[in-house]
């Protein structure tokens, strides 16, 4: 192609804005004008103008309209060439939401981090500490909650620049983590939190061997299942006496607290040690045991501060994903300096 040609585009390709391709996607989502209007908070007479001069101009430069209409009430009918313009579409705005984004990040603009439940505490004391820095450079601060079951696809997706929180593991390395910078806050097993007394459940520990016969309240999803699938495999539920199914850690701590359950709740050993000194009120009155591993593979849950490699290291010390990194490593010797004091058995 001759140098000249490459700066030559249809008029009407020209025409089209990123707002018109918005439109378009919101409509072969919603399906009808109506509901791309609802989506996108307009007049559905905006939304049908802008569908017609897609129509028009795409109809002349490909041969075909992007949409056909059909009968009251009824979807609109995307043609080849519309479900093809549509993915482009797509792909476009994705391409320049994330170049955006990958030049905030660059420059430090904008830090969007994220974290599960119990690591929040962490995080929030550390944001306290470089939250007038930030603001006194013009640093976007984003804090979103993240489950732990999708940690780290987030992170490697550019969701977020940072995380706090938890994944399972295997001793040694895992090759799951290669693409990750961890800084790494414990490395843990489970414990079991019971309202069972000592005659009907001995402690101070138990083998994993012993889950099946306890009534056990479990999740199903995110680092417990995962433990579960390793120790008995894919038909762990088979496997257990599964007597409760709970969204929440918390949840599983007010069914025991309540009475309302006779057994356990399988939890990491940071949660179970909380339980045991009386820093979470719904494990008042309850047992914390611990959760002997003699199954294999060997499993941890594994707590920590993450980001993706290289990130770090291609800034400078000044870059706001370094300074939050610095103030939680300060967070988490504070906590060990703490532990230290208060648990010196541990």
């Amino acid at each position: 192609m001759p140098l000249k040609d490459r700066w030559q585009y249809p008029t009407a390709l020209l025409d089209t804005t990123m707002d018109q391709l918005r439109t378009l996607l919101a409509v072969h989502e919603a399906g009808t004008a109506l509901g791309a209007a609802r989506l996108l908070g307009r007049e559905q007479s905006s939304v049908q103008k802008q569908l017609d001069t897609l129509n028009r101009n795409f109809g002349v430069l490909c041969g075909e309209p992007l949409v056909v209409k059909r009968g009251r009430s009824q979807n609109v009918l995307f043609t080849a060439t519309g479900e093809s313009l549509a993915g482009l579409a797509r792909g476009t705005l994705e391409d320049w939401r994330e170049g955006l984004h990958d030049c905030r990040r660059r420059l430090g603009s904008r830090l969007v981090v994220g974290s599960t439940r119990y690591t929040l505490g962490f995080l929030l004391n550390a944001v306290e500490l470089v939250t007038e820095e930030f603001d006194g450079r013009g640093v976007e601060l984003k804090v979103e909650h993240v489950r732990t079951r999708d940690l780290l696809q987030r992170l490697d997706a550019k969701e977020l620049d940072l995380v706090c929180g938890s994944v399972l593991t295997t001793a040694g390395h895992d090759g799951r983590l290669d693409g990750f910078e961890v800084m790494e806050w414990r490395r843990s097993g489970l414990s079991l939190v019971t309202n069972l007394d000592a005659e009907e459940l001995p402690g101070p520990s138990v083998p994993v061997g012993e889950l099946p016969r306890l009534p056990l309240a479990v999740s199903a999803d995110g680092l417990i299942p995962g433990f579960l699938r390793g120790w008995f495999g894919a038909r762990y539920r088979q496997e257990l006496h599964i007597a409760a199914e709970i969204d929440t850690v918390q949840y599983g701590l007010e069914l025991l607290s309540s009475g309302v359950l006779r057994g356990c709740v399988l939890v990491t050993e940071g949660i179970g040690d909380a339980v045991a000194d009386g820093r979470i009120r719904a494990g008042a009155g309850l047992r914390t045991l611990e959760l002997t591993d003699g199954m294999g593979p060997e499993l941890e849950v594994l707590v920590g501060v993450f980001v993706r490699a290289g990130e770090r290291t291609a800034q400078d010390a000044g870059h706001p994903l370094n300074v939050l990194w610095s103030a939680l490593a300060g967070e988490n010797a504070r906590w060990r300096s703490v532990m230290r004091k208060e648990r010196p058995g541990r």
